[in-house]
């Protein structure tokens, strides 16, 4: 798959201005000026869609520790690790397989390259999936288990933040979504494969990784590795690189944020082109998410007279069963925009 054609010189010059305004929220700024905090988290979220997050207070040793179990899991042979194949493992529900992939990244044909475990974020099947990924199943169920519940408590804090920047009387109305003990978060580990060094100083050009999509979740929690080529895409349509930082996560909004938040909110669209390095790029992606019965439209102090309401009424289950049969790219709230009269 190929990267459209780079932007013009103008774009080119926007892109590198955008980049240097992508906005860093300092999430230890909670314990003195909540309230400011909170205001910038809502209007990163309002002109982006996306953050770099940082003095969130997951320890580097709990990332660390996923990451040689990522390490050593990607480091199997094909065999193996096809063994734990999404296509073999049991479904969570009627669209999501879980276990491992590679190069298939949609349903609906989109290649990239790139090798993946995806995982229920629910402590119970990472624990019965881990007998077959890892040789010390116990040890890759206690750190997983223990890294995902560290990011989700960090999604709660950042959910209410964003209902109290949006002036929500009930604050707790996103966090307690993916509270619910039925909720169908996700996690999921990706791994793009480098250039092999016969072809690395002349690779394909603008190869990708992850073709362009926006998350149908509610938001995005990732970290990556210090290798680059992620990109999000501006209001001009420029793409913009995203330098990559270990230390840091980024916040990506997704769609279900969008209805929500009646459109405050922006569905930010990305994308990975794979890096011309010899490292391969390593990233970690936890994805907020509902139950499958829950009922998502425009809160009703987002609508106004100003902003009338832009979306109907859908459970997540059917929105997320109507976007797995769409290419990647597509412009998947189309389904649920309320047409003009």
């Amino acid at each position: 798959m190929v990267v459209p054609p780079p932007p013009n010189s103008a774009k080119s010059s926007s892109a590198a201005a955008a980049s240097t305004r992508i906005p860093t929220i300092d999430l230890s700024s909670i314990t003195t000026n909540r309230q400011a905090l909170s205001k910038l988290i809502v209007e990163a979220c309002e002109k982006y869609g996306f953050f770099k997050l940082i003095n969130h207070g997951i320890p580097q040793d709990s990332v660390s520790r996923v990451e040689e179990e990522a390490i050593s899991f990607f480091a199997m042979p094909t065999a193996e690790k096809l063994a734990t194949s999404s296509q073999n493992a049991p479904p969570i529900n009627s669209t999501t397989r879980i276990g491992y992939g590679i190069r298939n990244i949609g349903c609906s044909g989109d290649m990239g390259e790139i090798e993946y475990l995806l995982l229920s974020a629910r402590p119970s099947s990472v624990s019965q999936l881990a007998l077959s990924l890892s040789k010390n199943p116990s040890n890759f169920s206690r750190v997983l288990n223990g890294y995902i519940q560290e990011i989700k408590d960090v999604a709660c804090e950042l959910l209410d933040l964003m209902a109290e920047g949006l002036g929500i009387s009930d604050t707790s109305i996103f966090s307690r979504m993916i509270l619910d003990d039925h909720n169908v978060s996700l996690f999921r580990i990706n791994r793009y494969r480098p250039f092999p060094d016969d072809i690395i100083n002349h690779p394909p050009p603008n190869t990708i990784g992850f073709s362009e999509h926006t998350d149908p979740q509610i938001f995005t929690i990732l970290r990556s590795n210090d290798v680059g080529g992620f990109h999000i895409s501006v209001n001009d349509g420029s793409w913009v690189p995203v330098s990559p930082d270990p230390t840091a996560y980024f916040i990506i909004i997704g769609d279900l944020f969008q209805v929500l938040t009646n459109g405050r909110f922006v569905n930010v669209k990305h994308r990975v082109a794979t890096n011309i390095e010899p490292k391969p790029r390593m990233s970690m992606a936890y994805f907020a998410a509902p139950s499958l019965n829950a009922l998502i439209s425009p809160l009703k102090e987002m609508v106004t007279s100003n902003q009338p309401c832009l979306y109907k009424p859908f459970t997540w289950g059917e929105y997320r069963a109507h976007i797995y049969s769409l290419p990647l790219a597509s412009s998947k709230l189309d389904f649920v925009k309320i047409k003009p009269n």
